[in-house]
């Protein structure tokens, strides 16, 4: 069903949260598209108005509630407008959300990216009728769907890279963690499926792919089989870099306990395969990590840096850390110091524990203090920020390989893209070098950027 209007319907979407959720907005924005919609860039120009939400920590599901409670006084000029919550926080809360947030239409879940656009049109059109008192509004959908995850592809064109989405859910239930509850149980794409995405996206002019999932290194560990000693994911990842256009392959979010030996190999072996890893780390203390249900300890997680350094002399480490999990203690706190310290991180988000609901955590007793999470948060801050700083500094005056992404955010008048190891660069170019992979000359860095000019380009 295509929504009949005299002018073309409008929309804006707003994310919050990872790299998945990225990419189910772009999912549901491709299907939006393909009905007639216009994608908007400010909610002020829009007919329907969607949050793609996170429920990973407090603050994200507070931030989304307020968007959404300041966004209520659209209304009063354009009464025909449609407000929906769609993701993580939708799925956690279902209907729950009407009660704190009355004007919305529509709240779908991780499992309904798929069935936003019919949701949207149904809504849509009852508002332009005037069918105020239709049955189907609000709609709340937040039910299992067996095969959602592969129901849309995102095949954008005119972009130098993109998400590939290759699992959904977690099977792991850390002590801290809602995502299980959220996205559900483990169950991973065929790759087949996966590669036929990744080629057209490579047709379409993509040189960089990114490989996502909530534990992606356990791709496929229940589906598929071993070949050739193999995991499944080290199979993915040979064959996602074997497709003809695809210069650089990246995955995330990785739990340590999904690189063997296979998968450290793989980056002394795969040259698409680029220099970055995003390890979680989430504390460096042994009594937390197992009250969190992390799995390993501080000392096999620094094995571990130090067999992916040997496998790629240069590869960029990051890493999530939580502060102020149940029970940490300045001791426990201190380990997690020394840890960061340790392995000097090129970057890394750092995180004040909240509680979240239905999870163990949020019922353990030694709840800490908000001041002694702040405290810790800005020790760990500045170091993690002082290793990236002189990180960039380093590579004043080298060569460094970028993927040319489109203009700068901050100056359009400039070119920006990443490096192999994930740094930004800003640098001089024309169009032309849009999607192109070249080394560039590195002049000066800041805190957070390099600052380069094109090299025999």
């Amino acid at each position: 069903m295509r929504l009949d209007c005299t002018a073309m319907p409008s929309v804006y979407i707003k994310t919050y949260g990872c790299q998945m959720n990225e990419r189910d907005s772009e999912q549901v924005a491709r299907s939006l598209r393909d009905r007639g919609y216009e994608l908007v860039r400010s909610e002020t120009e829009a007919d329907v108005i969607l949050l793609n939400t996170c429920s990973v920590r407090d603050m994200a599901e507070q931030k989304a509630i307020g968007k959404m409670g300041m966004l209520a006084k659209l209304r009063e000029r354009r009464p025909h407008l449609v407000f929906g919550y769609l993701g993580c926080m939708a799925q956690s809360r279902g209907a729950e959300l009407l009660e704190q947030s009355p004007h919305v239409d529509l709240v779908a879940g991780t499992g309904k990216f798929h069935r936003v656009a019919d949701h949207v049109d149904a809504l849509l059109r009852a508002k332009l009728e005037a069918r105020m008192d239709d049955e189907r509004l609000p709609i709340v959908d937040v039910g299992d769907e067996e095969g959602s995850q592969n129901a849309i592809r995102d095949h954008l064109e005119t972009r130098a890279t993109a998400f590939v989405s290759i699992m959904q859910g977690c099977n792991m239930h850390c002590a801290f963690c809602i995502v299980p509850a959220t996205r559900g149980p483990e169950r991973a794409r065929s790759m087949e499926d996966i590669l036929a995405e990744v080629e057209g996206l490579a047709r379409s002019g993509v040189r960089e792919v990114t490989l996502l999932g909530q534990i992606v290194n356990i791709y496929g560990r229940h589906e598929f089989p071993k070949a050739g000693g193999l995991s499944p994911f080290v199979q993915l990842l040979e064959r996602v870099s074997a497709v003809e256009g695809i210069g650089r392959v990246r995955f995330t979010s990785p739990h340590p306990i999904g690189f063997r030996e296979d998968l450290v190999g793989a980056f002394a072996r795969i040259p698409e395969l680029v220099e970055h890893v995003h390890l979680p780390v989430q504390s460096g203390s042994d009594r937390i990590l197992k009250a969190m249900r992390r799995g390993y300890t501080a000392e096999k997680y620094l094995r571990l840096v130090e067999s992916l350094r040997a496998a790629r002399p240069g590869i960029a480490i990051t890493t999530d850390i939580i502060v102020g999990f149940p029970g940490e203690t300045d001791s426990d706190f201190a380990a997690t110091e020394a840890l960061v310290r340790e392995v000097g991180f090129d970057n890394a988000f750092i995180f004040r524990y909240s509680p979240r609901r239905d999870t163990p955590a949020a019922q353990m007793a030694g709840q800490v203090s908000e001041s002694a999470k702040e405290a810790r948060n800005k020790v760990l801050l500045e170091i993690v920020n002082a290793s990236s700083a002189a990180k960039l500094a380093a590579l004043v005056g080298t060569r460094v390989e970028v993927l040319c992404e489109g203009p700068s955010k901050t100056n359009p008048d400039r070119l920006t893209g990443r490096t192999r190891t994930n740094k930004i660069a800003v640098f001089e170019g024309a169009p032309r070098h849009v999607g192109e992979i070249f080394d560039v000359r590195v002049d000066r860095a800041s805190a957070t950027t390099l600052y380069a000019d094109p090299v025999l380009v």
